[in-house]
């Protein structure tokens, strides 16, 4: 009798700790303050896939999350980007980045987070315009896995995948 009913109680207070744990929705400046890791692959329709590797710094200043970026591509190449995404309301966000043309508009609802943005992966002389469509999710295992579509003229051209981790 007494072991059965340790392990109800151990089986409730579980569901309670799981439940608590699973509740939690997504917040940018949550979610990225402080360092996070990810790895990722572009893969483009004429063959091109890059593998890559991100260390990311998180600053929050009540209003506005600045994260910057720092990449290493596995053919050697680095690069560096910083987004600012100013919180506009609850789940709401509006990003920017040096390499991207205007703003986004990031929402939230839940553990998803839904945004798209215009690019220019070439030069001002001589511009390639392409428009990422992301959508990232907050796995259970807090693990955050970004998809993203790659589109010109409204073709889908590339898709990125990348996972963060905290």
């Amino acid at each position: 009798m007494k072991q059965g009913l340790f392990w109800l109680t151990m089986g409730l207070t579980m569901a309670t700790v799981t439940q608590t744990a699973e509740a939690a929705d997504l917040a940018l400046e949550q979610y990225f303050m402080g360092k996070t890791k990810a790895t990722g692959e572009f893969s483009a329709i004429n063959g091109v896939k890059r593998s890559f590797s991100v260390d990311l710094t998180g600053r929050w200043d009540g209003k506005t999350l600045v994260l910057r970026e720092d990449f290493k591509f596995s053919d050697g190449e680095k690069d560096t980007k910083t987004w600012r995404f100013t919180k506009t309301g609850p789940g709401r966000y509006t990003g920017t980045r040096e390499d991207v043309i205007g703003t986004t508009d990031v929402v939230i609802d839940g553990k998803v987070a839904r945004f798209n943005y215009l690019v220019n992966l070439g030069t001002p002389a001589k511009p390639n315009k392409v428009r990422f469509y992301d959508k990232m999710v907050l796995e259970p295992d807090g693990r955050l896995v970004n998809t993203a579509w790659v589109t010109k003229y409204l073709l889908p051209v590339a898709r990125t995948k990348v996972i963060f981790s905290r």
